[in-house]
């Protein structure tokens, strides 16, 4: 006899992998995400109040579906009898209510693929800011509760729900339409919905601040939302590329901490420890990327060095001419200082660290690195190598008072006690 904990157990279980595409279908019926969350959640309370007693149904997706479908029609229903008790006491108000009620009981019975792409793209609009977009994104395809996604990026919760509310209401203020835009605006709209899910992954694989090193829910989240992409979108080679960059950099998680949390830096990682299904999954991703002309697309050239790594079974394997060839093509396709200063790395394990100094003091000075801790610990290093241990230890610090991730401000301050 199933336990009613084992029932509410399941029904969270259920929860998460259906709740995306219940939201999606029902925002296609309501064309508000707000109605539709609020209907999803009806659907859900009334599953914790029936499912304890007749059990989870064999087809639980579906008879959420339904009963949020009974909600909306319900919703439609009473909304439009308000209008026409109003218009009989002469308001003579205009609504947006179906004239006809039965249409809505069609409503969700298309493809849930389309339906999860249109929501991919609606969270995603370049309208709103970057931190609305993770947020909204987040809430409405990750399934994270407010409490989670707060907790994540070390933010109040108050500041996370008014985030996802303003969002919200600026899509329905606009009047953005719910669907997959076309042509220019879609590739724009595009490299919107991918800078969203490579942020989300970023913050988790090297969380920006608070106590550890990562945030592998993040990660998760970020590479689970890129699969649905790229099932939904297969002829698109940035959302394979940017997927095979995740799981190749998902395959290391395990191995770049130790025990008590402290990084590993890649060189000194147990590859043996790497994930090789991610791997394998990651370099088909990046192998169709490249079946469909995206070679030197930004995401497939990222993927394509991770690739590198992976490909190497010890350290010393690796092939780092290649790695500085793919930074090199990388930095004219989407030119930055970042992407300088990383390929002034990949140039130290080929060529040396003066050679890769030489590089980091053309662009040391450049304000986009004016507060970014890794130029100095990058520097630092380079310095260190080439035995200018005071030097070295002046920039330690300097990255340790820059960043805000305690783990990685310890292991700086130790590097800087080293020299």
């Amino acid at each position: 006899m199933t336990s009613q904990s084992e029932t509410h157990s399941a029904i969270t279980a259920v929860w998460k992998l259906e709740q995306p595409r219940l939201i999606a279908g029902l925002t296609r019926m309501v064309r508000d995400i707000s109605l539709a969350e609020e209907l999803a959640q009806d659907a859900l309370v009334i599953a914790l109040k029936t499912w304890p007693d007749s059990g989870v149904p064999k087809n639980p997706g579906a008879w959420l579906t339904q009963t949020a479908k009974r909600r909306a029609i319900d919703y439609f229903r009473h909304k439009k009898m308000a209008a026409t008790k109003l218009v009989e006491v002469g308001h003579g108000i205009e609504t947006d209510i179906p004239d006809q009620i039965e249409t809505l009981h069609d409503a969700l019975d298309d493809d849930v693929g389309d339906d999860l792409l249109r929501l991919i793209f609606t969270s995603c609009h370049p309208i709103l800011p970057a931190e609305s977009r993770v947020a909204l994104t987040l809430r409405l395809l990750g399934g994270l509760t407010t409490e989670e996604i707060a907790r994540a990026f070390l933010a109040a919760e108050p500041t996370i729900g008014q985030r996802i509310v303003r969002a919200k209401k600026a899509i329905a203020d606009a009047k953005i339409p719910f669907e997959v835009p076309r042509g220019l605006e879609r590739a724009e709209r595009l490299a919107s919905v991918l800078g969203v899910l490579y942020l989300i992954f970023n913050e988790g694989y090297s969380a920006t601040a608070g106590d550890d090193w990562m945030r592998p829910q993040l990660c998760e989240e970020a590479t689970r939302l890129g699969r649905v992409l790229a099932r939904l979108a297969p002829d698109e080679p940035e959302v394979h590329a940017l997927v095979a960059l995740m799981e190749i950099q998902s395959s290391r998680l395990g191995a770049r901490t130790d025990a008590k949390g402290h990084p590993i830096l890649l060189q000194d990682q147990d590859r043996a420890r790497w994930d090789q299904l991610l791997i394998r999954r990651g370099l088909a991703a990046l192998a169709r990327a490249e079946e469909l002309d995206g070679a030197n697309g930004p995401y497939a050239l990222q993927a394509a060095i991770a690739a590198c790594h992976a490909r190497a079974r010890h350290a010393e394997d690796t092939d780092w001419p290649r790695i500085v060839a793919l930074y090199a093509t990388l930095a004219q396709v989407t030119p930055s200082p970042v992407i300088e200063l990383n390929r002034a790395v990949a140039i130290s394990m080929a060529e040396g660290p003066a050679a890769a100094l030489a590089l980091i003091d053309t662009i040391k000075d450049d304000p986009a690195l004016k507060n970014y801790h890794l130029l100095y610990g990058v520097r630092g290093d380079m310095l260190s190598k080439l035995g200018r241990h005071t030097e070295a230890m002046l920039e330690f610090r300097r990255a340790a008072q820059l960043t805000h991730n305690e783990r990685e401000k310890t292991y700086l301050l130790n590097r800087a006690e080293a020299g």
